[in-house]
């Protein structure tokens, strides 16, 4: 399953890997791509995710979750 995320907040290659190593933790995530310029985080998952756990994993890294698509 793909899931993409608007994130507000994204400046650079720094906020990207903060991003990507902490969902990396999370259960089910295959692989992250995230990019400060079109300010979008992909997460590759076996299974659904928990959106709720996602959103506050980025928020707690001071980001804000835009849209869920």
């Amino acid at each position: 399953m793909k899931t993409i995320l608007k994130v507000k907040g994204m400046h650079c290659e720094g906020c990207e890997n903060r991003i990507k190593n902490v969902l990396a933790s999370v259960e089910n995530v295959e692989e992250v791509k995230a990019d400060h310029e079109t300010k979008e985080v992909e997460i590759k998952s076996t299974e659904t995710l928990d959106l709720n756990e996602i959103k506050e994993k980025i928020e707690d890294l001071g980001f804000e979750v835009e849209e869920v698509r």
